[in-house]
């Protein structure tokens, strides 16, 4: 009966042992990971990801939303376009002319809510 009472306490103090490493491993492993930027490309392509992909303007819209972008900057190719947005309706990239790309935002009825400008061989994906 000692016998089995002497098992059962250094069983007891094993566990005890095992546990209480454990907790002080796991406490000296806990770090805060590293925050990502909002600006990063890393989380541009998160968000990029979950949003799907993009979705093109079609039919009477594409139209449209061409020319009031076009009418807007005064020319240049529309070279991609969106519907659905984050930032508005409709979204028209316009390449100018010198080679720098605009994106145009437009509202539901076609009005010009913003744009961006990236230089020539620039990318903002």
């Amino acid at each position: 009966m000692k016998q089995i009472r002497n098992v059962v306490l250094g069983v007891a103090a094993l566990a005890a042992l095992a546990l209480g490493g454990s907790v002080i491993a796991q406490a000296g492993n806990e770090s805060t990971p590293p925050a990502i930027s909002q600006e990063s490309p890393a989380a541009d392509k998160a968000e990029d990801e979950a949003e799907g992909p993009d979705k093109a303007i079609t039919g009477s819209a594409l139209d449209q939303a061409s020319a009031a972008a076009l009418d807007y900057l005064g020319g240049g190719k529309v070279s991609g376009t969106e519907v659905g947005d984050e930032e508005s309706k409709y979204e028209v990239e316009v390449t100018n002319a010198d080679g720098s790309q605009t994106d145009v935002q437009l509202d539901a009825d076609f009005n010009v809510v913003g744009d961006e400008t990236d230089g020539a061989g620039e990318d903002d994906e």
